[in-house]
């Protein structure tokens, strides 16, 4: 894989903005492959409002978002309320999330797939002020933190490439999550993968999952009976070979 950009491509534009879009969607066209079936990628000729970019192959849909420099935490998106929208929709795209270097080259790329796309995981920000062009325009960022790491599926990762076998491998890891429609349902499963992320272990027991009945809590404050939804949950994560049962309560990453 080639990490530079071609920087003979943008001669006719000025502005910086412009330069970083043709730079980045040409690079992708090039670079990368639908982590779903592993099929070229093309462009949408007539910017498609939801998508940039289409797999030949499957037809799977997919949005570009870079940044220079690091991603962090949080990135942002555009206005809540269309946000919020898009995600509840049929035809929300899947994202690509890109880290370059100046116009230079690309540091970090990953996925994330559609379906792990939630209300939570988008944070409302603040109006902007009256003095502003676009007064009370109400925008969001795209959380990070509350999206699982198996979510977050790396092509590129601080300079260096991700096998293909491996992008693949964890693409079809969580498929199982396009069937679940409900948003309370996949919040309460994506909830618990975070909090088996926060573990920082490969296998853990049922015991640590219960140091998180508190904060679970607050995040579903009308479910009275927390442990046995993380009881649920589990069997559930289990049963879609997320995870493994080794016995006695306990626990192991798939």
């Amino acid at each position: 894989m080639e990490l530079n950009f071609k920087q003979n491509i943008t001669a006719q534009y000025k502005s910086q903005a412009q330069v970083a879009r043709v730079l980045t969607e040409d690079w992708v066209l090039s670079e990368i492959y639908c982590p779903n079936c592993g099929g070229s990628l093309a462009g949408y000729i007539n910017n498609k409002p939801v998508a940039d970019f289409y797999c030949l192959k499957c037809a799977e849909d997919f949005e570009l978002k870079s940044k220079k420099g690091k991603i962090g935490s949080k990135v942002t998106a555009g206005a809540y309320s269309e946000m919020i929208k898009r995600i509840g929709s049929s035809q929300r795209p899947n994202f690509f999330f890109l880290a370059r270097q100046e116009s230079v080259s690309v540091t970090d790329l990953f996925v994330v797939p559609k379906y792990f796309f939630v209300p939570g995981i988008i944070e409302k920000r603040k109006p902007l002020r009256e003095n502003a062009k676009r007064a009370g325009w109400v925008g969001s960022n795209i959380l990070f933190s509350k999206i699982p790491f198996a979510g977050q599926i790396h092509y590129v990762k601080d300079g260096v490439e991700i096998l293909k076998e491996e992008v693949l491998d964890k693409w079809n890891k969580t498929k199982f999550l396009k069937a679940v429609q409900r948003p309370e349902s996949k919040g309460w499963i994506l909830d618990i993968m975070n909090c088996i992320d926060e573990l920082k272990k490969n296998e853990f027991s049922l015991s640590d999952l219960y140091e998180f009945e508190k904060a679970l809590h607050e995040i579903h404050p009308n479910n009275k009976n927390v442990k046995p939804k993380i009881r649920q949950q589990l069997q559930f994560l289990r049963d879609k070979r997320y995870l493994e049962f080794v016995g006695e309560g306990r626990y192991r990453l798939v």
